[in-house]
């Protein structure tokens, strides 16, 4: 059995830029826009469970952005699930398109997951995302995983998933308030995070500029995932700040 892992956001920053710049019109091929983020916060929550033994993170990425709505990234972060284990990074990798059809805007990718090469728990992930107005939907699919499956497991495609929905709005003076429900299922996901079956994870945030403030639970049940020091069981408080840079 092996731990649970992360991973930024799917719907990423230069996502959304690809739908605002694409859209359904034709554009020069590779002419597009570079970024770069910065991030550190409290504890490093990826869908419900904390990826750094409820510690600290500090996260990066850059992102290339074409006018034709394609995009590309990479994003970091140190990981911690015990304190003797082999993971210390995770290193993302991901390519998409985004586009819109009329107000609806869509997105979809493939997203690697790459962490120290002594755990031996690499994984990839196709995605999709939807959004109108505030609200977005999003599925995620297992692409690929590197461990090889244990009696009973099946880690092939589309095998485990992630289906999640969230809304955003704002109240006033650059404070935005955001709702998020998810739903994380499959054999890899029980192997990877520790969990013991399907569970729910939920939040609510509110942020202005830069800062971020997020409450998060999950009903994730299982020794590895509840116990010790991970404590996923229990509501998380989360600060964040991050910065975005064009290059």
């Amino acid at each position: 059995m092996k731990l649970l892992t992360s991973h930024r956001p799917v719907f990423t920053r230069a996502a959304a830029a690809a739908l605002l710049v694409g859209g359904l019109s034709a554009a020069p091929a590779m002419a597009g826009e570079w970024s770069a983020n910065a991030s550190v916060t409290n504890n490093y929550i990826w869908r419900g469970l904390t990826q750094t033994m409820n510690n600290s993170a500090v996260q990066g990425g850059i992102d290339f952005v074409s006018d034709s709505g394609f995009y590309a990234g990479t994003w970091v972060s140190n990981v911690k699930y015990e304190s003797s284990d082999a993971y210390s990074y995770e290193h993302d990798m991901y390519a998409g398109y985004g586009f819109s059809v009329g107000e609806v805007s869509m997105d979809v990718g493939y997203l690697y997951y790459n962490y120290d090469s002594a755990a031996g728990y690499d994984f990839g992930e196709v995605y999709f995302n939807v959004g109108f107005g505030g609200l977005g939907l999003g599925l995620s699919l297992l692409a690929n995983a590197e461990p090889d499956e244990g009696p009973d497991e099946d880690f092939g495609f589309g095998s485990a998933y992630y289906v999640s929905a969230d809304y955003g709005f704002e109240v006033g003076d650059g404070v935005g308030i955001g709702l998020h429900v998810g739903y994380h299922d499959g054999d890899f996901v029980d192997s990877f995070n520790g969990v013991d079956g399907g569970y729910a994870d939920y939040n609510v945030s509110i942020s202005k500029g830069g800062f971020s403030f997020m409450v998060s639970d999950t009903n994730a049940t299982g020794d590895f995932a509840t116990g010790v020091p991970l404590d996923n069981q229990s509501v998380k408080f989360v600060i964040s700040y991050g910065v975005d840079l064009s290059l």
